[in-house]
């Protein structure tokens, strides 16, 4: 049972990813908005980070490469988390993606979920 529910998680997370990813593409302006002003070059990090995320997305589903895949996404995870901060913080990007400070603040622990299950994707 085990195995059947982690390989159900890796082949929805792989595809999630890749679909994620796309959309950097086909709406970056979404990504966009979520954008710290600090950071140079958005739309190039957007698509970046897209990149990364078809990239990692695709290597998950290959059991070769699920540990790289895997320390990847943290690694992704870590990088993209300054978004999330920035739109807990902004009024004007929780404006433009019309969600509340409180969606905000209870989406950021998510990703320590995220985290911890690629970490358990990149183990055999």
């Amino acid at each position: 049972m085990k195995t059947s529910i982690k390989t159900i998680s890796i082949y929805i997370m792989g595809l999630g990813y890749m679909a994620v990813g796309i959309m950097h593409f086909v709406n970056p302006d979404f990504f966009l908005k979520i954008m710290p002003p600090y950071l140079p070059w958005h739309l190039e990090l957007v698509y970046l980070s897209g990149v990364c995320e078809i990239f990692l997305g695709g290597l998950l589903l290959l059991p070769k490469y699920r540990f790289y895949a895997g320390w990847g996404l943290i690694l992704l995870l870590i990088a993209v988390f300054p978004a999330n901060i920035y739109l807990a913080q902004s009024e004007t990007a929780q404006q433009a993606l019309g969600v509340s400070q409180e969606a905000a603040i209870i989406r950021m622990p998510f990703q320590l979920v995220m985290i911890a299950l690629a970490y358990w994707h990149s183990k055999p």
